[in-house]
């Protein structure tokens, strides 16, 4: 019988029309047979084929009740009427009972019951065909999509006729199938590749994308499917070079983004801005394209043209608050601070509950002293991510811990211990990761009170609290280190050797305790032992800082700097590096230009860090840039109030521009500071210097004052 078989995936509602053809005759033999009873014929029952009739197939009758279906199916859809499938259904039954092997009628019920969301009644039909014809190719391939839409909706559930009971296996099975009968068809490989990939079968799927590109060596699908096959398997280099070897020219935008994607996980910035650039030439219009080249391009640090690329995403898309986002961080890095707020405020306003654009308000109101309006915003923050039953899934931790780490650090800024305290116990009430922050900035609140006690107190807790933590063990031993008597705090570190790789973290540790302790050689043995356990490229990163202070701490300048060096070439936006080796410089004078370069990048990228705060305006002051160093000292000192550095600073900045009053309390406040650190924190040298300026301040306040009467306030 020669039929079309209809094969569309859509449900009865959405039925393609008949052709006008077959229309044509159907009426013509409706009208004819009119007198013809209507009693239906014995049918068997749903999902089942009729028994063979053991008469000659009677394929004029099969013809008529085959079109008859074809009338129903159209009415279906035109009505929308369900009752209309079940007389298809009834038709094709019908034309089977009249010609019980007809492959194409048995296809045709199969699709129908699949289409209308019988895939059980559909499967049974296709395998009792496959019974008679094993190779019948459509029952093959609509086994397949049956397979194919149950992978689809998760139902990895028993097959009602399958052996193995497992979808994929099934699907995989009938593809196979398929392309043995049909071994050209590009998307059967494309397909069965995929399948072979979600069974975690990389190196089959590999062969099915090569072979579907080896039929179609221009194929969209294969070439993308390849290289996300090699991605998966985290081969990113081969994954890139699958889409390199396709000329430039023949590269479609899909090609150029997955490019692009690829250049970004190795790191190639360069290149994948130009990958995306293609792409954007080849489709104008993807938002998804804009947004990825405005990525690569804040990436490279190309603050200007990201810019642009973002405010065009924006006015592509005005409901998009992440390129309202990015526009404000851009703007933050850009020192532009008032207008970062405004535009992020416009974020917030779209979306009131966006946790980024909140966590990004925040932290802009805290980059401009504004702390009582960081805490609100912090503070809203909190509420949002609140549960009242205290549960709370794996990422609300995460949300929730990221806006309680943010309010305990404002407090902890603004010298408010108990409420600071009381932030981090929220944070470690939520447990894991979570605990551990919360305990680490209970001991720097407590430390940066000078309340040493109180700080040990905490960390001796959080031990008690997991035993087995070897991160928490570590964070006290550097507190009890700090103590007049180190050595408690050191064999504790050490008992926590265990001969194997893991060691590399605790002799890290030991290293900066050595270090803060001025015991050099036991410092540079336990920096030599993480370096032998050190074996990646990014981990060298901590290793090399850590030698570099070393360096600097024995005065060592020139070996120092040569280690900082060595980290910027692995990570150019390291910011304690670019902090250290900046200050480092412009503390002795040299290369003032440079040094201020390497600060201002560390600020840029951490802006509320009052230490960097301290070190830009230190290089100010050191390049005669008063105004520029006052601005920036007053603001370290603000946020580091119990830093004796940072006074001392200040105070210099003061007595230079001739405020010496002003000059004078800052020495004291040195002094005052100096006197509550931990002693590894005691510079002897660094004290006498504060000291002697004290003074001589006051000598001269003294003089002043004997010749001109009290001094007015400055």
């Amino acid at each position: 019988m020669m039929r079309s078989i209809r094969n569309q995936t859509v449900t009865w509602l959405f039925f393609a029309a008949a052709s006008s053809l077959l229309l044509t005759a159907v009426h013509a033999q409706t009208a004819a047979t009119k007198a013809v009873s209507t009693a239906p014929p014995p049918v068997a029952p749903a999902g089942t084929i009729p028994p063979a009739n053991p008469q000659a197939p009677d394929r004029s009758k099969a013809y008529f009740h085959d079109a008859m279906a074809a009338i129903y199916e159209d009415d279906a859809v035109d009505s929308g009427k369900p009752e209309y499938v079940a007389h298809a259904i009834e038709e094709y039954k019908s034309a089977l009972n009249a010609d019980p092997n007809s492959p194409a009628l048995n296809n045709a019920l199969a699709d129908l019951y699949l289409r209308t969301g019988r895939a059980r009644e559909a499967e049974t039909t296709a395998r009792a065909l496959l019974k008679a014809s094993p190779d019948n190719l459509d029952a093959h391939k609509l086994l397949g999509r049956i397979y194919l839409r149950q992978l689809s909706e998760a139902q990895n559930a028993v097959s009602s006729a399958s052996p193995s009971g497992n979808v994929l296996d099934e699907a995989i099975a009938e593809f196979e199938k398929i392309i043995s009968l049909q071994p050209r068809d590009v998307e059967d490989h494309m397909v069965l590749g995929q399948l072979y990939n979600v069974k975690h079968e990389p190196a089959k799927a590999e062969e099915q994308f090569k072979l579907a590109r080896s039929i179609e060596p221009d194929s969209e699908d294969a070439i993308l499917n390849l290289a996300r096959l090699y991605a998966e398997s985290n081969d990113i280099v081969h994954a890139a070079k699958v889409i390199e070897d396709v000329p430039v020219q023949d590269r479609t935008a899909k090609m150029e983004s997955a490019l692009g994607a690829a250049y970004d996980q190795l790191k190639q910035p360069t290149k994948a801005i130009a990958a995306y650039k293609r792409a954007a030439g080849l489709d104008p219009g993807d938002v998804r394209v804009m947004g990825a080249l405005a990525q690569a391009l804040l990436n490279d640090d190309q603050l200007d043209a990201a810019l642009t690329e973002y405010k065009n995403l924006s006015d592509a898309d005005p409901d998009d608050i992440g390129a309202l986002i990015h526009i404000s961080e851009i703007q933050r890095r850009q020192g532009r601070y008032e207008d970062a707020l405004v535009t992020i405020r416009k974020a917030v306003k779209k979306d009131p509950d966006s946790l980024e654009a909140g966590y990004n308000e925040g932290l802009l109101l805290d980059v401009l002293g504004r702390y009582d309006e960081a805490v609100q915003v912090y503070q809203h923050m909190v509420d949002l991510t609140s549960h009242a039953n205290g549960a709370y899934t794996a990422e609300e931790k995460n949300n929730r811990g990221i806006f309680l780490d943010r309010l305990g650090a404002l407090y902890h800024e603004e010298n408010k211990a108990d409420l600071a305290i009381a932030t981090y116990q929220k944070l470690i009430d939520l447990g894991g990761d979570q605990a551990l922050r919360g305990y680490q900035g209970e001991v720097d609140t407590y430390r940066d009170a000078k309340m040493f006690d109180k700080a040990i107190e905490v960390a001796r807790k959080a031990v008690a609290t997991d035993p087995k933590n070897t991160d928490l063990k570590l964070m006290l031993a550097g507190e009890l280190a700090d103590k007049s008597d180190p050595d408690e705090g050191i064999a504790l570190a050490k008992s926590l050797l265990t001969n194997t790789d893991k060691d590399r973290t605790i002799w890290l540790t030991l290293a900066q305790i050595d270090t803060r302790l001025r015991r050099w050689k036991d410092a540079e043995d336990a920096l030599n032992k993480a370096a032998a356990l050190t074996t990646k490229k990014e981990d060298q990163v901590y290793l090399l800082f850590l030698r570099g202070a070393l360096a600097e701490r024995q005065k060592h300048y020139e070996p120092a700097e040569q280690y900082f060096r060595q980290v910027l070439d692995i990570d150019p936006s390291n910011a304690m590096t670019l902090n250290y080796l900046g200050y480092m410089l412009a503390d002795r004078g040299n290369r003032l230009p440079e040094a201020l370069k390497l600060i201002r990048k560390a600020v840029e990228l951490d802006p509320m860090n009052g230490a960097y705060l301290d070190s830009l305006g230190w290089a100010y002051f050191k390049l005669g840039q008063y105004e520029l160093a006052e601005e920036n000292l007053r603001q370290a000192a603000d946020r580091d109030q119990t830093d004796p550095t940072v006074h001392d600073h200040l105070g210099d900045l003061y007595e230079k521009t001739g405020r010496i009053r002003l000059a004078a309390a800052q020495w004291e406040l040195s002094l005052a500071e100096y006197a509550r650190s931990a002693p590894p924190d005691l510079e002897p040298s660094e004290v006498a210097k504060v000291q002697h300026k004290l003074e001589s301040a006051r000598v001269r306040l003294a003089k002043e004052d004997s010749v001109a009467g009290p001094a007015k306030r400055e």
